[in-house]
């Protein structure tokens, strides 16, 4: 078996709740991950927590809980949200697994065997919201502190550094020579602006014990742990690493057990983030693992934010939108459907709860639901259900709308992807109207002109249901559920026109999008 495609989510912090931000951004791998299984590939999907750190130390401690009983209570929620969206993921990493400290502490060793890191004292600024030390450059104009930092304090204390400096220039010229691996292309040249105009330090890998007892320690010297994001970005490439993954193996070889065959995904192809982390994911993470002699990923993809109703999403002032409570009242795939279609991988996006409902109504429910529903109605209608002669009319049109899906998915441009299917809805709708096949049923002349356009109907539907798998994969099961077909439409090679065979007999048709009242509640 050769190489899995391997795609990533960030991994969440367990100090709050999901929000629509961390449910928008797994629905995104899923479609990517969705798509390529759907075109043959052996995909690789992982997810999961980072539950070490000062913030996770502090809010157990708030609730008189040890820091791990308190992460195992939260990462239910979290596996959870997994389970609602309908992820296809293949792994759930949790940070404080042993399989993932085993291959930190492996990395840690062989790093500072090589003479990767040095012990240094530290006295300055600290931010205990962000668990990052600044320095006067992050001041505001008016000497004054960001509020983003929070709580800043002055710190005195002896830190374990990376020498990250010293790596600068080379990835400053593979950024320049590998235009793919930070993408969109705006996240791009915001890297690249920064590490020409700036000086990159080196970064503090380590927190004293006796300040930060939850993490994983430093395997030569005790007395720390590590730093949470050294800690959390390996997570990556720990999974595939304690998996056997020969393309991950840290010499000398961690001491995780593989049990089977081992995992073959490291690179990974898409490392899935928000545009806030983009730099610790662009240049913290490429250097570590240029420093430990590994490859590099192929793509860094960062997704912008969601407002709602044009203002930053807040709990104190309840301008948020819950994915638990949208789902349970529109529906898993609707609110698929509507945070991929209603917003392009890069730019930030505005929710709001009207454009939810137009987009339900008139994309899903009338559009996509609506030529189901009566296609399957129709040849139940007038020809007891039965496919009649293949025929194709809409042939071009549906090959069309499956060149350009597969060529947006290839890109991982979901959001035109989604646009090239609805032209095959909208031009399957508009042959309804052309054609109409009500009137044609009156004359027994047209018995044939009808068989021709209920085969294009039915079998439009059945190419739609394959192309949407990856977005709405519920609903495009139900189609194919209502056309009596086998299996499910999770295979791409299906979206070749002239499936459905004559004689065929379809079931019964069956709302897949139930209209809402558009009124204001």
């Amino acid at each position: 078996m050769g190489k899995r495609f391997y795609i990533t989510t960030a991994i969440d912090y367990v100090n709050g709740a999901p929000h629509l931000g961390h449910a928008y951004e797994k629905v995104l791998a899923d479609v990517i991950a969705r798509a390529r299984r759907s075109m043959g590939e052996d995909v690789f999907f992982l997810t999961g927590l980072d539950e070490h750190g000062q913030k996770v130390q502090q809010a157990a401690q708030a609730e008189g809980k040890d820091s791990q009983t308190y992460c195992d209570g939260l990462a239910l929620q979290w596996q959870e949200l997994t389970r609602v969206l309908g992820l296809s993921n293949d792994d759930f990493v949790r940070t404080t697994q042993a399989r993932h400290r085993e291959v930190v502490q492996a990395v840690l060793s062989r790093l500072h065997a090589e003479g990767h890191f040095y012990k240094e004292a530290y006295d300055g600024w600290y931010s205990v919201k962000e668990e990052t030390f600044l320095t006067d450059k992050d001041r505001n104009p008016d000497g004054t502190w960001d509020a983003r930092w929070g709580n800043v304090v002055q710190l005195q204390e002896a830190n374990w550094y990376f020498r990250m400096g010293r790596h600068q220039q080379w990835l400053l010229e593979y950024i320049e020579a590998n235009p793919a691996f930070v993408q969109p292309e705006s996240r791009r040249n915001e890297i690249l602006g920064f590490l020409r105009s700036e000086k990159l330090g080196d970064l503090c890998i380590s927190r004293p014990r006796a300040r930060l007892g939850w993490g994983i320690p430093l395997p030569f010297d005790p007395d720390y742990v590590s730093y949470v994001w050294f800690d959390a970005l390996l997570n990556y490439y720990s999974v595939p690493a304690a998996a056997g993954d020969p393309a991950a193996q840290i010499p000398p070889a961690t001491d995780s057990k593989t049990t089977g065959s081992a995992l073959a995904a490291w690179p990974a192809d898409v490392h899935l983030l928000g545009k806030d982390i983009v730099k610790f994911h662009a240049v913290y993470w490429p250097i570590m693992l240029h420093a430990l002699g590994a490859p590099l990923p192929k793509t860094i993809l960062a997704h912008g934010w969601w407002q709602k109703d044009g203002q930053k999403m807040s709990k104190t002032t309840g301008n948020v939108v819950d994915p638990f409570s949208v789902i349970t009242e529109w529906g898993l795939d609707a609110f698929r459907y509507y945070v991929v279609r209603e917003l392009a991988i890069g730019p930030d996006g505005n929710w709001t709860d009207d454009s939810f409902k137009s987009r339900y109504n008139a994309e899903l429910a009338n559009g996509l639901g609506n030529l189901l529903n009566r296609s399957v109605n129709m040849l139940n209608k007038y020809r007891d259900g039965v496919v009649p002669a293949a025929s194709r009319e809409l042939a071009a049109d549906a090959e069309a709308a499956a060149r350009e899906t597969a060529d947006k998915l290839a890109g991982n441009d979901l959001q035109d992807a989604l646009v090239a299917i609805w032209s095959l809805v909208n031009r399957a709708n508009l042959y309804v109207e052309q054609t109409k096949p009500f009137s044609l049923a009156k004359d027994p002349a047209q018995a044939a002109r009808l068989d021709e356009v209920l085969y294009n109907l039915v079998e439009s539907c059945r190419v739609l249901a394959v192309l949407l798998w990856p977005f709405i994969p519920g609903t495009s099961e139900k189609i194919f559920a209502q056309l009596n077909l086998p299996g499910t439409p999770g295979d791409w090679r299906l979206a070749t026109w002239g499936g459905l065979q004559p004689g065929h007999k379809v079931g019964a048709p069956i709302p897949l999008f139930p209209r809402k009242d558009l009124v204001k509640k």
